[in-house]
């Protein structure tokens, strides 16, 4: 993560090496360098108009005040076409051209900057298919998309407006200064006075809503919390009769967010005011000490008009120049937290001439397997069995013992540190992680549905399903029944998170899922643990159907489930502590037969 940098008490991110953060940025830009060389020379116009427009202007009204005063002292009619139109359609012109290229950099900038994130996002989406399962154990789902989805939103934002202001404002205030005291070097210092008042007091209303802004960021954190907190307890709440009390929670954390909004949006609200008026008030100055001058002779007219123009393009870049410094530095900490998402290390290549195994036996071996998240630090070690085709194996153990994790090793969700495993004698690492995991049909304690109809649900595993092998599957699974009761049978379209079902009825999708896919390799882990016991019974005689001819893994906590295994693997502290079938570990009265008989006493 970017280092915090302190203002005010409060912490924002800065990136931790700008340098190379900046480097390798516009290093992601090599394909658009066409585009950002026109906004390069488009930017040196607009710049360079943006200067010479009020010096021009000078000598235009200049001209046009001697043409008047001419025509009233000589008694002539004053024509402007006659006498300015050439001026006047030159100063128009340039108008226009800064209009035109201020267009051309702002939209080829917004071009640049979409086309930088969608470089990104398409980066990171290929490298999140890349990541191990480790990376996703080790950080949140909430700080993952928060990279792939705001930290690319506030660079694009920044390049589009804050770059580009950025550079804009420096060569516009560099220029607009060297005029200004060419004009009047004690008109530009009491200019400059005034804009450093206006900096201080726009340093300090900043640091003042940087803490709001934080204050506000905290109470919709708390806020957000509670809601989701007693939404998702409801049932709960209900049943201990807690709706006053909860009621009263929301309504003491809206309050405080009501209150931390209310002086975070006045002091937002207030300094653009503030510093107008104070811009305004050193053009008023300016303006009346201009016109002594105009009455004493040493300014003219177009000068002194020329001069409030170059106050006006100066003073604002000026005062925001502090906020347009931030928003840099927190859109390169956002790249940098990009960066180091496209760095992680990544799953082991696939190898280059990998094994086919197109549908396997199902004999599978651990040899000497060892493992750890942290190969300083090994979980497991010499890990050793083997599972003939058609056997059924149990894994059981205590919470944390490993029965995941050997399952995990299995599928290669994880790189064993040493050992090898083989399906059918061949080494999972010399085949692709397809090609291996197409072997395998995996129902999991935690169901996953996502939005579409019950029959893509089911058919996930084989799109090209029919709907007679769909619904057979779910006949298998004995999920037939509660389908056809739903509004409208197969084609009901599920949607938030399948909410409306419960959660043996999603178990049960899911192991139709298993069913439809017909795998000679499955993995159960818990299958039954939301079904009622009558369901759990009749999928038990379903399933004992479907393990037929097939190698099984099953880990189960209820050890009435797993007596019929061929062989049981008990686990402890990750490593394998007694392995046989039932009879022959409950003879041996080890850890397998206290757990056993704690179970039935």
């Amino acid at each position: 993560m970017s280092p915090n940098k302190k203002f005010a008490g409060i912490e924002y991110e800065t990136p931790r090496n700008t340098k190379s953060t900046v480097v390798r940025l516009f290093s992601q830009l090599h394909g658009q360098r066409v585009r950002l060389t026109v906004v390069a020379v488009s930017i040196v116009i607009y710049v360079i108009l943006s200067i010479w427009n009020p010096m021009y202007s000078a000598i235009v009204i200049d001209h046009l005040w001697q043409n008047i005063k001419a025509s009233w002292q000589e008694g002539t009619p004053f024509s402007v076409t006659a006498t300015m139109g050439r001026e006047l359609i030159q100063l128009t012109i340039q108008y226009l051209f800064t209009w035109l290229f201020y267009y051309l950099q702002s939209y080829l900038m917004a071009n640049v900057a979409e086309n930088l994130v969608l470089s990104l996002r398409s980066q990171i989406a290929r490298k999140l298919h890349r990541l191990p399962l480790r990376f996703f154990d080790q950080n949140k789902a909430g700080e993952i998309l928060s990279r792939v989805t705001s930290d690319l939103d506030k660079i694009a934002e920044t390049l589009q407006t804050g770059l580009l202001k950025l550079i804009v404002a420096i060569g516009t205030i560099i220029g607009s200064l060297i005029v200004m005291f060419w004009y009047s070097v004690p008109l530009t210092g009491l200019f400059l006075v005034f804009m450093v008042v206006s900096m201080v007091v726009t340093n300090i209303v900043a640091r003042k809503n940087l803490a709001c802004a934080a204050e506000r960021q905290e109470t919709i954190a708390v806020l957000t919390g509670i809601v989701e907190e007693y939404y998702n307890g409801r049932d709960v709440i209900k049943a201990y009769n807690h709706e006053d009390e909860s009621i009263r929670a929301v309504s003491r954390a809206a309050e405080a967010n009501r209150v931390a909004n209310l002086r975070a949006d006045f002091l937002t609200n207030c300094v653009n005011p503030l510093i107008r008026l104070l811009t305004r008030l050193a053009q008023v100055v300016i303006a009346v000490i201009a016109g002594r001058a105009m009455l004493n002779g040493t300014m003219t007219v177009g000068v002194v008009q020329a001069f409030l123009q170059y106050v006006n393009q100066t003073a604002e870049p000026l005062t925001e120049a502090s906020y347009m410094i931030n928003s840099l530095q927190a859109a390169l900490a956002s790249a940098e937290r990009t960066f180091e998402l496209l760095d992680e290390e990544e799953e082991r290549p696939e190898p280059e001439h990998p094994a086919v195994l197109e549908r396997a036996e199902g004999s599978i071996a651990f040899e000497h397997v060892s493992f750890g998240y942290d190969p300083d630090r090994l979980l497991m070690r010499d890990i050793s069995f083997t599972a003939q085709p058609g056997q059924k194996i149990a894994v059981v153990g205590s919470t944390g013992a490993g029965k995941t994790t050997l399952i995990n090793l299995l599928m290669r969700f994880y790189e064993v540190n040493g050992g090898r495993i083989t399906v059918d004698g061949v080494p999972t690492a010399d085949m692709t992680r397809g090609g291996l995991r197409r072997n395998f049909g995996m129902v999991l304690q935690d169901t996953w549905l996502f939005g579409g109809t019950v029959a893509e649900n089911i058919a996930y595993g084989r799109p090209d399903a029919t709907r007679e092998e769909i619904v057979a599957a779910a006949k298998a699974a004995k999920v037939d029944y509660f389908i056809r009761t739903m509004p409208h049978g197969y084609d009901t379209v599920l949607d938030n998170e399948a909410a409306n079902l419960s959660a043996g009825q999603r178990q049960l999708l899911t192991i139709a899922r298993v069913f439809l896919c017909d795998p000679p390799i499955i993995i159960l882990d818990e299958a039954t643990s939301s079904v009622d016991t009558r369901t759990e019974a009749e999928i038990g005689k379903a399933m004992k159907e479907l393990m037929r001819g097939r190698t099984s893994f099953v880990i189960a906590h209820r050890l009435s489930t797993i007596r019929d295994a061929d062989m049981i693997l008990f686990m402890e502290h990750g490593n394998i502590i007694e392995q046989g079938d039932h009879k022959t570990l409950l003879a041996k009265q080890g850890a397998y037969a206290a757990l056993y008989y704690s179970q039935f006493e």
